[in-house]
């Protein structure tokens, strides 16, 4: 994947950047169950630590298990990084440490030492040799710990080099030994990452246990929760030690076992010319160009229907239009025409200059009409100047440039309309009845309706009403998502197709 091109993302740039860093780090990651940290901690394995030098230590489910929940973990590289600790096997498997010639008090000395030093200094300690196990020592005097010894022997084997260990969960150690959670944390913070260079990431169950926090250098949280009754998630990046956090939350998605986050959307770079290769319509149906949301429609527009896009006020115009830039594509070249009455805030300028980046030459002017009500004359062809005083001279107009576009094969043409500016002209009252009675001539014809509303409109519950699709756009952590009301689906963030190229795009359910 080309994240150039893409706004979807697996791990996001912040976490890339802190693990980066000389040293250990050990990240806390929190969330109720079902909020995907199992999913998020195994994908960070997969894409950030070397295979040979991480393991994942697992205290809630057997192996097996992960296996059948996650089955891209049955890759060899991958499988050999499972510790589970719920195995008997592991008592087999540990290996007595050779008794140590430091004693204690020595040993504890020392270790003091390096933190004072790691306080006062900017540079790192020289990697270390030989794992400290000054306070797993301690504790393992109440109880012999088989798969936290075997995690330390793995750590040390690795030396000098770094590791990367994910203990999923705390509370699954925790309890098994009778330790506190923060005794525990404590011990791995100190020996393996502080004192061995280790990588750690603690998986907690228990969202409130803000003592554990303090003693990690990063903590982010999952959640998940509902919008309009439909699913969403998202996780919030709580502190990332010396790492600068550019984005606090990320919109997330776990489709097929993946852990997926989403950048903020931004149309990719569009190198050279670049001709829009349209997906076929149908008998039935006009396609809209995206083919998850043709999915989601049963096929796409149906003829004669009368279609809405809601877009929220948190959306920008162009994240918004990276939905109606490929429904207008694929219309204009099946030849097929678009009688349009622009937003308030877009320009027929801009909106030409926009489309032809991706169509033919002269192909705009000849399918394209848009309505201004504010100049009386113009010489572009696509304009239609409605700005005059009688009524009669812009319905002549008007039914002219309707003709040109039909032609003489009476072809299907797209009514694209901003309802902002048609509740502006007319008023409320007015804009409903002539909205009616457009609606009624599209339904018995092959043309298609489309009209974009942006919020604090009267009409919006008539609109709805007279809706044969209903689609929102809304923002979620900076990402664009869509849903539909009319049919009722689930949220689908919006990304760049990496694969075709911008202006294509691709609809990635929220799961």
């Amino acid at each position: 994947m080309n994240a150039q091109n893409s706004n979807r993302i697996s791990i996001p740039s912040e976490i890339r950047m802190f693990f980066g860093r000389v040293g250990g780090r050990s990240l806390l990651v929190k969330g109720t169950a079902g909020t995907g940290k199992t999913t998020f901690a195994l994908q960070l394995l997969e894409e950030l630590a070397d295979p040979k030098k991480s393991f994942y230590l697992s205290t809630r489910v057997s192996d097996e298990a992960l296996y059948q929940q996650f089955p891209w973990l049955k890759e060899d590289e991958m499988r050999g990084r499972i510790i589970d600790a719920s195995r008997i096997l592991l008592h087999k498997m540990y290996k007595p440490e050779e008794s140590e010639t430091d004693d204690g008090e020595t040993v504890e000395r020392l270790s003091s030492a390096r933190d004072f030093l790691r306080s006062v200094s900017d540079e790192p300690l020289a990697p270390p040799h030989k794992v400290d196990r000054t306070r797993l020592s301690v504790l393992l005097e109440r109880n012999r710990m088989p798969e936290i010894e075997r995690m330390y022997e793995n750590v040390e084997a690795n030396l000098p080099d770094k590791s990367m260990v994910v203990i999923d969960s705390v509370e699954g150690i925790s309890n098994k030994y009778s330790l506190d959670s923060d005794e525990f944390v404590t011990c791995i913070q100190k020996d393996l990452v502080e004192g061995s260079n280790a990588d750690l990431l603690f998986v907690l169950e228990d969202t409130e246990a803000r003592t554990v926090e303090f003693l990690v250098d990063g903590v982010i949280r999952f959640t998940h929760g509902t919008m309009d009754g439909r699913r969403v998630r998202d996780m919030r990046l709580e502190k990332l030690r010396a790492t600068q956090i550019h984005q606090p939350s990320y919109l997330i998605t776990l489709k097929d076992g993946r852990f997926t986050s989403f950048d903020p959307f931004k149309l990719g770079d569009v190198e050279g010319p670049k001709i829009w290769e349209p997906l076929p319509d149908t008998d039935t149906h006009y396609s809209t160009g995206i083919e998850t949301l043709d999915t989601i429609l049963s096929g796409g527009y149906a003829a004669g229907s009368y279609n809405v896009i809601e877009v929220d006020e948190n959306v920008s115009s162009e994240e918004h239009y990276s939905v109606v830039r490929p429904i207008l594509l694929n219309f204009i070249t099946q030849n097929k025409g678009i009688f349009a009455v622009l937003s308030g805030g877009d320009h027929a300028e801009s909106f030409k200059k926009d489309l032809e980046r991706f169509i033919p030459e002269d192909l705009f002017e000849n399918s394209v009409r848009i309505a201004d009500y504010f100049i009386p004359r113009t010489d572009s062809p696509y304009i239609m100047a409605l700005g005059t005083r009688n009524k009669d001279d812009a319905v002549r107009v008007w039914k002219a440039n309707q003709e040109a576009l039909r032609g003489s094969e009476n072809r299907p043409i797209i009514d694209f309309t901003g309802f902002d500016t048609l509740e502006y002209l007319q008023g409320g009252g007015v804009a409903i009845k002539q909205l009616l009675e457009g609606v009624a001539k599209i339904k018995i014809s092959k043309d298609i309706g489309i009209g974009v509303l942006k919020p604090g409109l009267k009409l919006t519950q008539e609109i709805m009403n007279m809706s044969d699709t209903y689609l929102k756009i809304s923002t979620i952590d900076r990402c664009p998502c869509i849903y539909g009301i009319k049919p009722k689906t689930m949220i689908y963030g919006i990304v760049n197709d990496e694969e075709k190229g911008p202006p294509h795009i691709r609809l990635i359910p929220i799961v």
